[in-house]
């Protein structure tokens, strides 16, 4: 067995997997950078995640490989990082990347001075040379002569890179409600009319997308909008994109249509996806939005759920190092699990072929593999349900793909987000419950009361939290206030809010991904953009918006209008690449309903039911409660009584309390 290199002690998952490279990895740290300096030698620095395909095949062809090994440890100290522990580092270098090569992905590959200036970037590079891309075996050598003979020019790159990635000044700048109208136009010019979602191959989810146009269509009855969101959610749930067997999404679709995956999946895209199917089922009332968000929730509770309470982070593409075999299907294999009539009804039901419906990502070439999808609008009936359960059984007894099990607090508070939605929607008092459990493992384990940690491994919390664990918690706390009206979920989301208010603000204007506590990158970075996931800015302006109305708190509505300002210009020039910023805009501008509910709390709840059936994105609820009112200054006006009463404010304007559901109803729709 190769002997372990310097990553053997380390949690992550990922770093793990290249504990045993003949490359001398070191994990980043002070080790690392003060060999880096006594030995006069460049940083190598590798980021990637534990699911990723292409970070698979690098490390198989080059950090696997003797020759290449021993090149990098004789020109380089080598760094591994797993960006989805170190965020931050990824967010810094990934900027260079797309700075010096106009784009980035996984692996990322950055070489730098020892004191954490980069000069060269690259994602996955292959072992040779070909095709005019350069290989590990002429890189090394080249940067290796850069370095010995031509330093100056290295460092002139690495000081005009730092340079021009610091943060430019923002001039603060307006949004009107026009900036909604210019994005539903982007997106329009954007729609694929065909097959749903967004642009061409490959296609990604992009949920907050999907939440933004539903908004939209609510304020503007613009049918358009609703229909790219119901043809992008039905094109998905039909596609190869949804694991048609059991359940979940992969990443994304390698190709216009959604058939043909790339396989990993991740708790972040089942979590933002459960709100838009729920949100959709809100919004048209059709059950199959319904289905599909309980049918992605039960893939997350049985496959991607800690026996602690949290979520497991995400599983891998490949299985016995082959991506995708763990989810494809021979002829052989489907009639030896299934009876002559599920067969012939799976064959046309799922589209399968005796070559093979799955072409190879890279080669686009035949397999002899089928991967099940739906092309038609052919129900689903009990002889497909009893061989989809037969097929899920034999699919059960193969190698599973690597599950990365570390928990992470950003992802984990947007499951619970989605849990909280889809229970109060769907009256599911089970996923009401796994989402409580799952915050009170992370507020048990990984938050002190003043400091939040951003991962938990093997019985170990570790590394400082990132702007997107606070906020993504504080909308996990603040969804899930609103599903059971728990005060201490509303104490805890205030709490954790004004800790991102004291070590996160730029008084300039905007939030910084790191805490002032964090380590010093050589540049602090606030994201903005909504990409995979939603930026920690993005959320937070929506928590601010939503925490000033639960608390009738006009600071935190002007720390909201500050951010806004802020970032106005950058959102004008491109805002359908700040969708989830535009969606709590939406609420920001109104109309929104303040909802307080005076009686019984089962009588209240049973309110709150109903309403959370309905498509009403911007509105805050609270029963009240003697304890409620002594800290929330408003709610100190109304009084305890034993009929239950509904009182609608909206636009600063407050109605005469009614308890008729119906005229409540009519009055937060009015509004």
């Amino acid at each position: 067995m190769t002997n372990r290199n310097s990553l053997k002690n380390e949690i992550s998952p990922y770093l793990i997997q290249h504990s045993f490279n003949p490359v001398d990895w070191y994990p980043w740290g002070d080790e690392a950078f003060s060999k880096a300096e006594e030995e006069d030698k460049p940083i190598f620095l590798s980021i990637g995640y534990s699911t990723c395909h292409w970070c698979h095949v690098m490390e198989e062809e080059s950090f696997m490989d003797d020759k290449v090994a021993e090149l990098m440890n004789e020109t380089f100290i080598n760094i591994k990082v797993d960006r989805e522990e170190r965020p931050d580092i990824d967010g810094v270098y990934m900027a260079v990347s797309q700075m010096l090569t106009g784009g980035g992905g996984w692996p990322l590959t950055i070489i730098m001075t020892p004191d954490k200036k980069p000069f060269y970037a690259a994602t996955y590079i292959p072992k040779e040379s070909s095709f005019g891309r350069v290989g590990m075996l002429d890189l090394i050598p080249q940067i290796k002569n850069y370095w010995d003979n031509q330093r100056d020019r290295l460092r002139t790159i690495s000081e005009n890179l730092v340079h021009n990635l610091k943060e430019r000044v923002v001039n603060n700048g307006e949004l009107s409600e026009e900036v909604f109208e210019t994005a539903f136009l982007l997106f329009d010019e954007l729609y694929d009319e065909e097959n749903g979602g967004f642009n061409g191959a490959p296609k990604f989810p992009a949920p907050h997308n999907l939440l933004y146009l539903l908004r939209y269509w609510k304020r503007t009855g613009n049918s358009k909008a609703l229909k790219m969101v119901e043809g992008t959610l039905i094109a998905m749930r039909k596609g190869g994109i949804f694991d048609q067997i059991g359940y979940g999404f992969h990443r994304y679709s390698t190709d216009k249509r959604w058939i043909v995956p790339h396989f990993e999946k991740m708790l972040y895209d089942q979590a933002m996806l459960i709100m838009a199917y729920t949100e959709a089922y809100q919004a048209t009332n059709k059950s199959v939005y319904k289905i599909v968000a309980e049918e992605t929730i039960a893939y997350v509770l049985r496959d991607l759920t800690s026996p602690y309470g949290g979520f497991y982070s995400a599983e891998d593409a490949d299985s016995e190092g082959e991506e995708g075999k763990f989810y494809l299907w021979t002829i052989e294999e489907l009639e030896d699990a299934l009876s002559d009539e599920e067969f012939t009804a799976i064959i046309d039901y799922f589209n399968i072929r005796v070559g093979g419906n799955y072409l190879d990502e890279s080669t686009r070439q035949k397999t002899g593999k089928n991967i099940p999808f739906i092309q038609n609008n052919q129900e689903e009936n009990e002889t497909i349900t009893s061989a989809k359960n037969k097929l899920f059984l034999a699919r059960e007894k193969r190698i599973r793909p690597l599950l990365d099990d570390k928990i992470l607090t950003d992802w984990n508070g947007l499951m619970v987000a989605a849990l909280s939605k889809a229970g109060n929607a769907f009256q599911s008092q089970e996923y009401i419950e796994e989402a409580v459990r799952a915050v009170d493992f992370i507020l048990g384990k990984m938050w002190d009361g003043s400091t939040l940690l951003h991962r938990f491994r093997e019985d170990e919390a570790g590394i400082q939290g990132y702007l997107n664990d606070y906020s993504f918690i504080v909308w996990a706390l603040i969804e899930l206030y609103q599903a059971t009206q728990e005060i201490r979920f509303y104490n805890d989301a205030v709490k954790i809010n004004n800790v991102i208010l004291e070590k996160f603000r730029d008084p300039k204007g905007g939030f910084y991904f790191t805490s002032e506590d964090s380590e010093k990158l050589f540049i602090r970075r606030k994201e903005l953009y909504d990409g995979a996931i939603p930026s920690g800015n993005s959320i937070e302006f929506y928590n601010l918006v939503r925490l000033s109305h639960l608390k009738g708190d006009v600071s935190l509505e002007k720390e909201a209008d500050k951010l806004l300002k802020y970032f106005a210009n950058k959102i004008s020039g491109q805002p359908q690449a700040y969708s989830m910023f535009l969606s709590g805009l939406d609420f920001a501008i109104g109309p929104s309903s303040e909802i307080v509910i005076t009686g019984k709390k089962d009588a209240a709840m049973e309110i709150i039911s109903k309403l959370s059936k309905e498509y009403i994105p911007n509105k805050v609820i609270h029963i009240w409660s003697k304890e409620l009112s002594e800290k929330i200054p408003y709610l100190s006006i109304y009084k305890p009584t034993d009929t239950t009463e509904i009182y609608v404010c909206s636009n600063f304007e407050c109605n005469l309390p009614t308890s008729d559901y119906k005229e409540a109803l009519r009055q937060i729709k009015m509004g």
